[in-house]
């Protein structure tokens, strides 16, 4: 190996140290992570998985998601298929009653997910809606103790305060793209509507998890950007979803990610973002392919099962792919309190 060679692949070693340390990377330090040449991408994933291992270990926590409401929605996000400009054969429906959300909840936990997600469609609830969620986070918590996440688009300070008064741990409301290009992905709500979401959520005492769509069309500037938003906001959680190209939503054309582009994209949201929880999202089984495990060495945390209008593999397929890794899962309990996945 050449003395230059070994000085670039040096690089990575010297990111990771600053991350350790604490300090944030500089815009310039996080294109060169996207821009890592191919010939040194396990080089860059041993750097990340330095960092990843510091802050979780070889922990995995998976989530699992429930879509309570699906369709009818009055934005226009080009990338989603339950948007009112969008012509994808999903099923719509309106909310879930309170015993189905607590169904979902029981295969939640089943599936050995510490964190059980409530994902509705729409601008935002109204206060029924929000009451409704509440009556249902009290049972689950109640009767399972899973940790709750919920994301129920735009929110109001009274609403925030219910749901964190019923139990909710946190919320989740994605940027998902940078402030420069979002009127490029929806124009009936705003970049600063989303901040302010994440404003009044953790206002209530709720913790925030917030993440991007990589693939729609950014630059690199636009991901190192919210690389670096998110950790000025100090987000616990940043789910990281890759394009899935629906037919008949506007992005349905779009196809620019690579497995290798996937895994450099994870590891700036893992170098910029050390000690926060990086989540392999949407569109993991179309992107990485064959190098789903390799995500898993900047990120740790999936989700189990499906999304919301697509489907995700087979839970047993994730458990063995942790247990190949030599990985444990999070169980419902504390952070420290590890089971290994049992392929079913």
């Amino acid at each position: 190996m050449s003395s230059a060679t070994t000085s670039s692949l040096q690089v990575w070693d010297e990111l990771a140290e600053l991350a350790l340390q604490g300090q944030a990377l500089t815009p310039a330090q996080c294109q060169q992570i996207l821009n890592c040449p191919d010939t040194e991408l396990l080089s860059l994933l041993q750097a990340a998985y330095r960092v990843r291992y510091e802050a979780f270990g070889n922990q995995v926590q998976l989530y699992y998601l429930k879509n309570a409401k699906s369709g009818l929605c009055p934005e226009d996000c080009g990338y989603c298929s339950q948007s009112k400009i969008s012509d994808a054969p999903i099923e719509k429906y309106a909310w879930l009653n309170e015993e189905r959300l607590l169904a979902g909840a029981r295969q939640a936990k089943e599936n050995q997910a510490k964190t059980y997600c409530i994902v509705a469609s729409g601008r935002g609830p109204t206060n029924r809606e929000v009451d409704h969620v509440a009556n249902v986070v009290k049972r689950i918590k109640q009767e399972l103790g899973l940790h709750i996440c919920c994301c129920l688009g735009l929110l109001k300070p009274e609403q925030a305060q219910t749901l964190a008064d019923a139990g909710v741990d946190r919320i989740n409301h994605n940027l998902n793209t940078s402030k420069a290009y979002y009127e490029k992905i929806c124009t009936t709500h705003t970049y600063e509507d989303r901040l302010e979401t994440l404003k009044v959520a953790s206002d209530a005492g709720m913790e925030l998890c917030s993440g991007i769509i990589v693939g729609m069309g950014e630059t690199d500037s636009d991901l190192v950007e919210v690389a670096l938003e998110l950790r000025t906001l100090g987000v616990k959680s940043i789910p990281i979803n890759f394009l899935t190209s629906i037919e008949g939503t506007p992005l349905e054309l779009t196809h620019e990610l690579t497995p290798q582009r996937c895994l450099k994209a994870l590891c700036l949201f893992r170098l910029t973002n050390p000690g926060t929880e990086v989540r392999i999202a949407g569109g993991r089984e179309i992107h990485l392919r064959t190098l789903q495990p390799l995500g898993l060495y900047p990120a740790n945390s999936i989700f189990v099962s499906d999304y919301l209008t697509t489907k995700g593999q087979e839970p047993c397929e994730d458990f063995k792919m942790i247990t190949d890794l030599g990985f444990e899962v999070v169980t419902q309990g504390c952070e420290s309190d590890q089971t290994s996945p049992q392929p079913g």
